[in-house]
């Protein structure tokens, strides 16, 4: 089993062989990563197979299927409108000499949820379970919608109870979310898993199912907005990704960009991004979820420009991109941000640390933005503060106080973007690039939400 990481969408796809052929389960669009690896490999792909209709990526499956001539595998129950091989729960593939994958139905993350049991050498070794059975987790049920949340969540507790009870504690788990995915319920740390170990540690196969249900529905929070994007693609049958370079704009496209209300995104780091950057331009870093939180943010269909520091960081952001949808940019430029300001100049925003807020209010009143989601600020928050969550910065940003804004989340990377945000509207803004936990240490009052 070889798996290919997104670790920016916590996401992975898996290309299995026997030495000769292979078969792919769940693909991402830059389908080049899937078939460099089997070249490598030295194996021909001949079956692709697709768990559900992803919420949080464009599948590859299509494009791999037709780059390839393999059969693409997908629910017979799933509304989508291309030619593929329609299965159900039960059926079983032949994959090589030795390989049998059988279908199981495990409805819970979507309701027409498969699960791939591989079979090889007559043992069962290894289920790919999609977004049902996770690392210590299960899949979202509730990215369907609230009428369907409940009915969802039920099923996903019996699907990872019916997965543990017919597989041996030794085969692999192979799930597709959960390694920081908005698609994952909760997160966890591990790595690998089997089932046997998931027995022992897993909620959804350690407490009762009422309990699993309130504790489960109790930590869901808000997801990327792109999401409602994502499953009319996958059912269409998406093409594979186009990479090619956009054209490139200079300082006074950029500046005309910026004034017609389209996003010009830098990707540089937060620290550079604050010393010097264009007026107007949004910082969205490509050394973090960059892909995560501007597809949240940018309104759907907008024209985008990217500036990187070098081709290559163009490039690294165009291929995040199109695995969420965004397929081409309308220009980039990378080198020197001052060549991209021209004769305007950059401006900047000051950096700082907890330590420093907490000077700062002794003598003069700022207003303190905490620009994280409901739960985090949930669980604990400075007293005074305005919440308003990055993902609803730009519809409300209105509701930020008037006066110097000091913007922060948990780690400075969100805070970053939300102080591009605000900069960009002619706010006064400090950036606060600390870890949260410095808070109550730098003697700010923290406290819980009632």
């Amino acid at each position: 089993m070889l798996a290919i990481d997104t670790p920016t969408l916590g996401d992975r796809s898996y290309l299995v062989h026997d030495g000769r052929v292979a078969f792919v389960v769940d693909p991402q669009r830059d389908i080049d990563r899937v078939l460099a690896l089997a070249a490598a490999e030295g194996v021909r792909i001949t079956h692709v197979f697709e768990t559900h209709v992803h919420n949080d990526y464009v599948t590859g499956g299509y494009a791999l299927a037709r780059e390839t001539g393999a059969a693409y595998h997908v629910n017979a129950d799933d509304p989508v409108s291309f030619d593929r091989v329609a299965v159900r729960d039960g059926d079983v593939v032949e994959v090589g000499d030795s390989m049998r994958v059988r279908v199981r139905a495990t409805p819970g993350h979507t309701f027409t949820h498969l699960a791939y049991l591989l079979r090889d050498g007559g043992r069962e070794v290894a289920a790919f379970t999609g977004g049902s059975l996770l690392y210590g987790s299960v899949g979202r049920p509730d990215l369907l919608g609230p009428a369907h949340t409940d009915a969802l969540v039920h099923h996903q507790h019996a699907s990872a109870n019916l997965l543990a009870a017919e597989l041996p504690d030794a085969v692999g788990l192979y799930p597709t979310h959960g390694f920081g995915s908005f698609c994952s319920a909760t997160q966890s740390e591990g790595a690998a898993s089997t089932i046997g170990r998931e027995k022992g540690t897993n909620p959804a196969l350690t407490k009762p199912v009422d309990q699993f249900v309130a504790d489960l529905l109790a930590g869901l929070d808000a997801w990327p907005a792109y999401y409602a994007h994502m499953a009319p693609a996958n059912s269409a049958g998406p093409d594979g990704a186009d990479l090619s370079t956009p054209e490139r704009a200079d300082a006074e496209q950029i500046r005309k960009r910026v004034a017609a209300g389209e996003w010009v995104v830098d990707l540089r780091n937060r620290v550079a991004f604050a010393a010097g950057h264009v007026a107007g331009t949004l910082n969205v870093g490509i050394d973090g979820s960059f892909a995560t939180y501007l597809g949240w943010l940018i309104p759907w269909g907008t024209p985008l420009t990217l500036l990187g520091e070098t081709p290559e960081q163009v490039a690294e952001a165009q291929r995040e991109l199109v695995r969420i949808g965004i397929d081409r940019p309308a220009a980039q430029a990378a080198g020197d941000p001052a060549e991209w300001a021209g004769p305007d100049g950059l401006v900047s925003f000051p950096r700082a640390t907890f330590a420093e807020l907490a000077q700062v209010r002794h003598h003069r009143p700022v207003v303190v933005l905490d620009n994280r989601r409901d739960l985090e600020w949930s669980a604990a928050h400075i007293e005074g503060a305005v919440h308003v969550p990055l993902h609803d910065l730009p519809a409300r940003r209105h509701e930020v106080p008037d006066g110097e804004v000091w913007i922060h989340c948990q780690s400075g990377y969100r805070a970053s973007i939300g102080a591009s945000i605000l900069a960009a509207a002619g706010r006064r803004v400090v950036a606060v690039d600390d870890e949260f936990d410095n808070a109550g240490r730098a003697g700010l009052p923290v406290v819980a939400a009632a």
